[in-house]
């Protein structure tokens, strides 16, 4: 966050410098006088676009990641772009590791057989030269330009564009493209300078965007590993974490949960039993009916489990879910009673998952249930055990997937 914070003031203090250094030079002449009141007020508005401009992608690097869709990201990049320089036409183009190639990750003024249809190795065409190189490339006459007339969007865009690489240091990860408004003979310094500040800063916020997305898929292997130590701790569930994991997922989706929390409820499906690491193997596996005191036991774990996880704060909301997923809809559950709403929605969405698996699987004390009879009995617990919209959901995704193997 520093870094990104550092990187912002930087081209900010070029920036201010620049539009300075212009104001000074203007000539106060009285035959110029208009003329220059005229440059101060175009150079201040274009500032203050640019500021705007940034503080939104900066905004989205710093808070916005994790929740903002990368193509989101893109199109805000874009549309700022375009804003700053009055364009109706442009893209951005992200280079893809896999393929090797350039690819349209955001558009304005293109066709869709365009935008599908152009993949772009480095080096070639303008675009492909400006990623290869790092440089800005401006093209004032495509039409005479050879390289560009091999170009397969040549016959939609002829106007003059300008290609300039999103690059932080050494690391290109695309290039933003722009083309000449109409009505504009050409670029002028105040475009080029902002749109290289603001292709900078989003140079830096994808880099955020990928730093996350790492940080991520580390989370959620050490999550998966979890899970399996979990599941290896209790033969009898098996792979209990792995189906209410799936479950979840769709569930939550058909629930219509933002994407973030979707996540969040996947990870407290893989978890909500982590806090059985905590307990006595012996009362896990207890093929007879528990006492009282070991019931008070197993009650345990719900606390165990936020314990381990809420010191993580990628994973605060998930310990949550995890710490209420023993909620009774009515009130009558544990650890602290909630009622109804109080309970967190992933942990009833766990709840609800965690009571059909239970019922439909073999356990220590009981063979596993009829798909007829774990039916009735989430109907019955609808409304005092369970929340009912959720047992509604759940239970018409588990009607599709029955019809299906059927």
């Amino acid at each position: 966050m520093i870094y990104i914070l550092s990187a912002v003031i930087l081209l900010l203090m070029a920036a201010v410098a620049y539009l300075l250094s212009r104001l000074y030079k203007i000539d106060l002449d009285k035959d110029e006088d208009k003329k220059g009141k005229s440059d101060v007020n175009d150079s201040w508005a274009k500032f203050d676009e640019l500021l705007s401009s940034l503080i939104v992608i900066h905004n989205l690097g710093v808070i916005g990641t994790g929740k903002t869709k990368k193509h989101e990201f893109f199109q805000i990049v874009l549309d700022n772009a375009c804003d700053i320089v009055d364009a109706t036409r442009g893209s951005i183009m992200i280079y893809d590791e896999k393929t090797k190639e350039l690819k349209i990750a955001a558009s304005r003024g293109l066709s869709q057989e365009l935008i599908e249809n152009v993949h772009i190795k480095p080096g070639e065409g303008i675009a492909g030269r400006a990623f290869e190189k790092g440089e800005i490339i401006l093209v004032t006459n495509p039409e005479q330009n050879p390289q560009y007339k091999d170009f397969k969007g040549y016959d939609e865009q002829t106007e003059p564009f300008i290609s300039l690489p999103l690059k932080i240091q050494e690391k290109i990860y695309g290039v933003l493209n722009i083309h000449l408004p109409k009505g504009r003979s050409g670029f002028s310094d105040y475009d080029l300078k902002f749109l290289n500040i603001l292709c900078g800063q989003s140079a830096i916020t994808v880099e955020n965007i990928k730093l996350y997305e790492s940080v991520e898929n580390f989370y959620l292997e050490m999550v998966q590993t979890l899970a399996r130590i979990i599941d290896a701790k209790d033969s009898y569930t098996g792979d209990h974490a792995l189906r209410a994991r799936n479950r979840a997922v769709k569930l939550a989706k058909a629930l219509n949960m933002p994407d973030q929390m979707v996540k969040y409820i996947e990870y407290a499906a893989l978890l909500h039993d982590i806090g059985k690491i905590g307990i006595d193997p012996r009362i896990l596996l207890k093929p007879g009916r528990l006492s009282p005191e070991e019931y008070d036991e197993i009650k345990k774990h719900p606390m165990i489990g936020y314990q381990i996880l809420s010191p993580i704060e990628f994973l605060a909301p998930v310990a949550q879910m995890v710490l209420y997923h023993q909620e009774w809809y009515n009130g009558s559950g544990y650890p602290e009673g909630l009622k109804g709403e109080e309970i967190p929605i992933g942990s009833r969405i766990v709840a609800t998952i965690d009571a059909w698996d239970a019922m439909t699987s073999d356990r220590p004390y009981r063979k596993a249930l009829s798909r007829d009879i774990a039916i009735e009995e989430l109907k019955k617990g609808a409304g005092k055990q369970f929340d009912p919209k959720v047992v509604d959901a759940f239970l018409k995704l588990e009607e599709e997937e029955y019809n299906k193997k059927t």
